[in-house]
Formats: C-alpha cells, structure tokens, sequence
C-alpha cells in the first residue's frame, strides 16, 4: 500500500466533508437518505460536505454510528473508519506528486478561509464594542 493510499483520509489529503461524503456513498445513502435519517435538511448535509459548516456533537455522534466509523476519523482522519481506494492502475508518479500538492493547496486554502472567518468574527466583535 502507499503512502498515499495508506494516509488518503487524513487530514493532509481530506477534510471532514471528504471523509462525510465518502463514508455516506461507502454506506450506500445519498444527501437526501441521510439528511432524512438524522433529522436534518438536505442542505444542511450539503453544507457540512462542502466543508461550510460543521455537525454539533450530538450529530456527529450520531454520524458516526450510522456510517459505523469514528467520530475521531470524521474530525481528522485517525482512528476507525474507511481505507483509502484500492490503486487498481498504477499512477505515474508526476501525477501522483500533482494530486498530493493540489490536496496540500486545498488543506492551505481551507485553513485560510477558517483564519478569514476568525478575523472577521473578531472585526465585527471589535465594530460592536466600539459603537457601544
């Protein structure tokens, strides 16, 4: 198995969305089927897919048991849950060198936009103290 396959959930390669997604097609469901198993909407799956939002701990939970993995390997990648795709053609390592850089691209940009986000909340919470 490769380094890439053996670590292909983890949190360089995937986000929580990822590994949602991937463990809700693994379990044979789609948005709709599993949005209507937890009691949520539609929307609210596709948000936590995309990675715009998260699950608050009592769904998460309950994810996990649903899709029988660790709510450990939803978060970050470790502990039970899915293996990474068996490599039944062998990749050219150029390709395989791009896909592991476009995946750390997008760990960094995701870490960016949680900082953006961070930054903002505290702008606006700077705005509010500051008109009162």
């Amino acid at each position: 198995m490769s380094e890439m396959n053996s670590n292909f959930y983890g949190p360089e390669f995937a986000t929580f969305g990822d590994r949602l997604a991937a463990a809700r097609e693994a379990a044979g469901m789609d948005q709709a089927q599993m949005a209507k198993r937890l009691g949520v909407k539609q929307s609210t799956m596709r948000t936590w897919e995309d990675d715009m939002a998260e699950p608050r701990a009592n769904r998460l939970s309950m994810l996990a048991g649903i899709l029988n993995v660790s709510m450990m390997w939803l978060i970050n990648g470790e502990g039970e849950g899915l293996d990474g795709p068996v490599e039944t053609d062998t990749m050219p390592e150029d390709m395989q060198d791009l896909l592991v850089e476009l995946r750390a691209v997008k760990s960094e940009m995701t870490k960016s936009a949680e900082r953006l986000g961070r930054l903002e909340k505290k702008l606006r919470r700077s705005l509010l103290e500051s008109a009162a």
